[in-house]
């Protein structure tokens, strides 16, 4: 009998450097993310700083190229930004000028022939996500008029209307106050569990990272490599607050083989070899 051939990853980095004009940034970054249709994967990133953990977003998401190497998407090159994968950065990136309804609208009306949405069709689409991200009654505010969290929940709701099936996040909760941040990891969470797109998130918290990721990757120092790729010692967060889940003893035990790995990361050489889940 034959075998069935292997999916296609939704993720292949291969050989992956960026050099810039005075530092490496990556070099020789290989890896594969599988596609997981009904539940994607969850990625938190955390590293030494300079590591090249935004340097491999950008490149992922099209804003920056290889010095060498490869990244595909479903088996297709990236040569660009595209519909398929959606950032979220540290700075809150609304258009000041429109309204919350009127930003989550914006890629809509741009995408209209490609996403083959009607304008009420749009509108519906808009509505239901500021209701996905709590923001009901605000959607005629201005970003002034609104608070970091909520700017942020925008631009959350934003980049999942045109339904990206890779989410890029760049500390997105890192400017936030921890009670704010507390509420937006446990959004983004019910997000993907719901939603189910592969999410790349990089956060300087080894907390947040547990709680957030099924896979954490430990960036080793500049130019930065997957020193550490731990996911069997991770427990579940869905349905499971950051406070409470703090308090659970496998919560405990994962944040500790995580902080113990950094701890390695931080002090070794700069390229140690990959090491797999704990």
């Amino acid at each position: 009998m034959t075998a069935s051939p292997a999916a296609t990853p939704i993720v292949q980095v291969d050989g992956l450097t960026v050099s810039f004009d005075h530092a490496t940034a990556l070099m020789d970054l290989s890896f594969t993310v599988p596609d997981r249709p009904g539940s994607g994967n969850f990625i938190t990133i955390i590293g030494p700083s300079g590591c090249g953990k935004s340097t491999m977003l950008n490149v992922i998401a099209g804003l920056l190229s290889p010095t060498a190497g490869r990244v595909l998407v479903r088996g297709k090159p990236v040569d660009g930004p595209g519909r398929d994968r959606g950032m979220i950065f540290q700075q809150y990136s609304s258009f000041p000028h429109l309204t919350v309804l009127e930003n989550v609208l914006f890629g809509l009306g741009i995408n209209h022939h490609e996403m083959g949405l009607s304008r009420s069709q749009q509108h519906e689409r808009a509505m239901a996500l500021i209701k996905e991200v709590d923001l009901i009654g605000h959607e005629q505010k201005y970003p002034h008029q609104l608070s970091g969290g909520q700017q942020q929940r925008v631009a959350i709701a934003r980049t999942l209307a045109l339904e990206p099936q890779i989410l890029l996040m760049d500390e997105p909760f890192s400017a936030l106050d921890e009670p704010t941040r507390i509420e937006m990891q446990e959004l983004i969470v019910n997000l993907w569990f719901r939603i189910h797109p592969t999410i790349f998130c990089v956060t300087h918290s080894i907390a947040e990272a547990v709680y957030l990721g099924e896979r954490v990757w430990i960036f080793s120092r500049g130019p930065g490599q997957i020193a550490y790729d731990i996911s069997d010692c991770i427990p579940p967060s869905p349905g499971i607050g950051p406070l409470a889940a703090q308090e659970r003893a496998d919560f405990k035990n994962a944040t500790r083989i995580v902080t113990e790995a950094f701890r390695r990361v931080s002090t070794g050489p700069a390229h140690p070899a990959v090491a797999g889940g704990a």
